[in-house]
């Protein structure tokens, strides 16, 4: 029987039974291809429009399975990552993006996850600065939800963040010195942050050699990298200075500044507090230079010359105890 005939018979049991001819299930909103009588070359290009459609709902219908699909919500049901990755945003720089969302509206939207021990709510992926902007207007937040791990939302972060390139390094060591931290591996923080095994341990490193305190008062201070980190740090532990780092970041003139200011003032503050140390050499009764005597603002040392009085250096470390109580008596102390 030819192929024409076999439609039309098809075509007309449907319609004794009183339905429509079926021509497949709608997918995603596709409707179904009006019925052609042209010539063979209209069907073929029926037949391939339809076939582009199907294409285009199936990866519809895909992405939607994927958690693909852009939502909105309202911005109280969402709450910020357990891990935060920026040291503040400068008030001038938010109330731009501000501007730019009542202007244009949301162009990109947040990634969230259903929020792991809280029915209802949501857990920002990234997104947090669009999501603060759109709490200052009141709209709701356009959003993709995915169901996330743990692990999977780091790196999901971090990669976002790597992709904007707009986290400073002390940001970027934070966040890696936070998840080593929570438990996550070095394997883990390294795709989040998309580094290697040896610069990651730098990063890390830095942040276990500065106060915490130090770190949060500067802020992200996006004009220094992790040479300027380190020489901070090697500041704050020579001679023990970090309490008056800690002291001077209090300090309303600090606050008044920008982040790479507060950064460039301390490390100033730090390196002019610094006094080299004074040398000098105790020439005994006999003109024997037997003690060489270094001091610095903490700590004064004592260097006894094995050469030019042997046996001297035992003496006095045998009659420490007994000049400690001498000089308790004199002082008061």
């Amino acid at each position: 029987m030819a192929r024409k005939n076999l439609i039309a018979i098809s075509d007309s049991h449907a319609a004794a039974d009183g339905e429509r001819p079926a021509v497949g299930r709608p997918i995603a909103g596709l409707a179904p291809a009006p019925r052609s009588n042209g010539l063979v070359g209209g069907i073929t290009r029926s037949l391939s429009n339809i076939t582009q459609k199907v294409e285009r709902a199936e990866e519809l219908e895909r992405q939607l399975a994927e958690g693909h699909a852009i939502v909105e919500l309202e911005p109280s049901l969402i709450d910020s990552s357990f891990i935060i990755d920026r040291l503040g945003v400068a008030p001038e720089v938010q109330a731009m993006l501000v501007q730019q969302i009542r202007d244009h509206g949301q162009q990109v939207p947040i990634l969230v996850r259903p929020h792991p021990t809280e029915s209802g709510r949501y857990q920002v992926a990234y997104g947090h600065r669009r999501l603060a902007a759109l709490r200052e207007i009141g709209s709701r937040v356009k959003a993709v939800i995915r169901e996330l791990s743990d692990e999977q939302l780091v790196i999901s972060q971090g990669q976002e963040n790597n992709a904007r390139t707009d986290l400073s390094f002390i940001e970027r060591a934070l966040f890696a010195a936070r998840l080593e931290e929570r438990g996550f591996s070095r394997d883990t923080i390294m795709s989040a942050l998309g580094v290697d095994k040896a610069a990651l341990s730098k990063m890390i490193a830095v942040v276990r050699r500065l106060p915490l305190g130090v770190i949060e008062a500067i802020g992200a201070a996006p004009g220094f990298g992790r040479r300027r980190w380190m020489e901070l740090a090697d500041l704050i532990e020579r001679d023990d200075r970090r309490l008056r780092a800690l002291e001077f970041i209090g300090t309303a003139e600090l606050k008044k500044l920008d982040s790479d200011q507060r950064f460039e003032k301390l490390f100033a503050f730090l390196s002019l507090a610094r006094k080299p140390s004074k040398a000098e050499t105790w020439v005994a009764p006999d003109r024997s230079r037997a003690v060489r005597i270094r001091e610095t603002d903490t700590e004064t040392m004592l260097a006894f010359s094995k050469k030019a009085a042997p046996g001297f250096a035992d003496f006095v470390r045998q009659r420490l105890e007994a000049l400690y109580l001498e000089y308790q008596r004199e002082t008061g102390d």
